[in-house]
């Protein structure tokens, strides 16, 4: 039998219902843009991103931001620079860097629900415990 444990490890505080929309909503663009500068990279490595990615890049970090605001992770991840203009591979790193945090973040509160057995966000509004 899976152990039971509560959703909320005590180092990450329950997201709301509109953190964990908000995260589903984005999440998968963040995965499409680590993709597309991952292949730029492998093009040219030391190649340098253009201020419109970059503004594009940070608007969806800076939303996923409010998601893990609260989460330890948020202080190891960064936006990406838009005065110094970083290389590739920069940006790469911290694409996957925020893949990680949010990988994480959804592995704390995101489960199988223990008493309908469902997957699902476990969240401020709706709490529960969840199988590990």
């Amino acid at each position: 039998m899976p152990r039971r444990a509560k959703p909320n490890d005590g180092f990450s505080p329950s997201p709301t219902d509109e953190q964990a929309a908000t995260y589903d909503q984005l999440f998968p663009m963040l995965e499409a843009a680590h993709r597309e500068m991952t292949e730029l990279s492998k093009k040219k490595q030391d190649g340098i991103v253009n201020a419109l990615k970059i503004r594009v890049l940070n608007r969806l970090l800076g939303e996923l931001s409010k998601v893990i605001e609260k989460d330890p992770s948020h202080a190891f991840v960064d936006m990406l620079d838009e005065e110094t203009l970083p290389q590739n591979s920069d940006a790469v790193l911290i694409l996957s860097q925020w893949q990680a945090a949010l990988k994480q973040y959804k592995d704390r509160h995101h489960g199988r629900d223990s008493s309908t057995h469902e997957l699902r966000w476990f969240t401020l509004e709706s709490p529960g415990e969840k199988y590990r």
